[in-house]
């Protein structure tokens, strides 16, 4: 990994000028035009071995579905593989300043949800791979995956690239702007819905994204619980959808419920725990949820405070972030409280049932289920609202390590032309065509037998 010397400027003795000159500085060391550069894989590379590695600990009876649904498209396998791009990283360009990752900032990690204050907001969400680290590693992240949802949409090169261009350019922007704003500022500083929606250009694409806004506010715990759930006697239980989601049974019940939500409940503030101390726990199962995650150990959990007031929350498994093998260990102790300390960090505002625990030795932590939570239509996007879209994921990632990072620092060595937006859509493309690459050989070694795979 190219780097430079760690920055020695107190924030309190250096003004905004000298610390964006300090950023130009960089240039020098690291040319913004060597972003460009992916290095060779080393030639004993085994990306079999690489997800073998990766499912070891892993429930063995899922890890079928995950490779399933990875061979799917290539934009599907680069959503399952943030360790295959980490290390693939590890020897790219750095400028040096460290800012709090997601780890894992694929443009369908990106979308709404409401906040405590039930406000609908466009932000990051997914941060099991958090840890601090360049914050060039997210960008080129989402410039890649921008490349490659382009291309699973039939999207053309020039589209592609305007996708890719478009996010480096936005978050570029963005951070001069948070170069000149307080911490304060920038800290508060959000993304809501009504700026999306007022922002729109032609009607069609106005149109889909008002559509997309009112199914964000429809998908509610109580629309949850309405969906997922039936009488059972006096009570409600979660209706089995096996292998996705079902009731385990007793040897296949991999922790204990009740004790994962004992230890849930120190985690979380005083007012938090007055809260979920209304509601009894009545059922739980077995969830199997997105790509990267398949075969963890995840769960949802029914509580209610009374005979239609529900409360859903989602316990995931907490392993070490795929990042930690290049960029150091974790200062946390615990991978819960590691993903919920960078998901506070990079949010502009967080479900407050956010919490951490263990049990028999794994890392948990605990999140809401679908309380009023978008994902984005990717495949029904089209390639004008595609590259729209493209850019608010640049805006947003820009909040996000502004937060944490230096933005003047980060404007200063990015400048005012589009010399690294260039760089890191020409990465963006060879990364894509690699990973083109690599999902063919996934979807050889399925049909070899080197590796299983399984519909859901």
């Amino acid at each position: 990994m190219i780097t430079t010397e760690a920055l020695d400027l107190s924030l309190d003795s250096v003004d905004r000028s000298a610390r964006k000159d300090a950023g130009r500085a960089i240039r020098i060391k690291v040319k913004r035009s060597e972003h460009s550069l992916l290095p060779e894989r080393s030639h004993d590379f085994d990306l079999v071995a690489v997800l073998d590695e990766a499912s070891v600990d892993r429930i063995p009876a899922l890890v079928p579905i995950r490779h399933f649904r990875m061979a799917s498209s290539p934009f599907a396998f680069f959503r399952g593989t943030a360790n295959v791009m980490a290390a693939d990283l590890r020897d790219t360009p750095v400028s040096g300043i460290d800012v709090q990752l997601s780890g894992d900032a694929h443009c369908a990690n990106f979308g709404a949800f409401a906040t405590p204050e039930r406000n609908v907001i466009f932000d990051v969400r997914d941060f099991d791979e958090t840890l601090r680290g360049p914050w060039e590693w997210d960008l080129k992240r989402l410039a890649a995956s921008l490349v490659l949802a382009t291309r699973d949409i039939g999207g053309d090169e020039d589209a592609q690239r305007e996708s890719a261009c478009n996010a480096v350019a936005a978050y570029r922007k963005r951070m001069h702007e948070f170069a000149e704003m307080s911490t304060l500022d920038i800290w508060y500083s959000r993304v809501d819905l009504d700026q999306i929606l007022t922002s729109a250009g032609p009607g069609s694409i106005r149109k889909k994204r008002r559509t997309y806004v009112d199914g964000v506010g429809r998908r509610t715990i109580q629309k949850a619980f309405d969906d997922m759930t039936e009488p059972s006697g006096t009570s409600r239980r979660f209706v089995d959808e096996p292998p996705l989601v079902y009731h385990p049974q007793t040897i296949d019940a991999f922790f204990d419920v009740a004790a994962i939500f004992d230890g849930y409940r120190t985690s979380i503030s005083a007012d938090v725990r007055g809260l979920f101390d209304r509601y009894r726990l009545v059922d739980w199962v077995v969830k199997v949820v997105g790509v990267g995650s398949v075969a963890t150990r995840c769960a949802a959990a029914l509580f209610l405070a009374g005979d239609d007031d529900p409360l859903i929350l989602q316990i995931k498994e907490a392993g070490s972030s795929v990042l930690e093998r290049f960029l150091g260990t974790s200062p946390y102790a615990n991978h819960g409280e590691r993903v919920v300390a960078g998901q506070r960090t990079m949010q502009s505002a967080s479900d407050i049932f956010l919490g951490w625990t263990s049990f028999d030795g794994r890392d948990y932590y605990v999140r809401q289920l679908r309380d009023m939570k978008g994902v984005p239509d990717l495949e029904n996007m089209g390639d004008d609202h595609l590259a729209e879209f493209a850019g608010f994921c640049g805006v947003t990632l820009a909040a996000s390590h502004a937060r944490s990072g230096e933005a003047a620092h980060i404007a200063g060595y990015l400048g005012r032309g589009t010399s690294f937006d260039r760089a890191v859509t020409e990465f963006a493309t060879a990364y894509a065509d690699r990973v083109e690459t690599d999902h063919a050989t996934l979807v050889a070694a399925i049909a070899d037998g080197r590796l299983e795979s399984k519909e859901a």
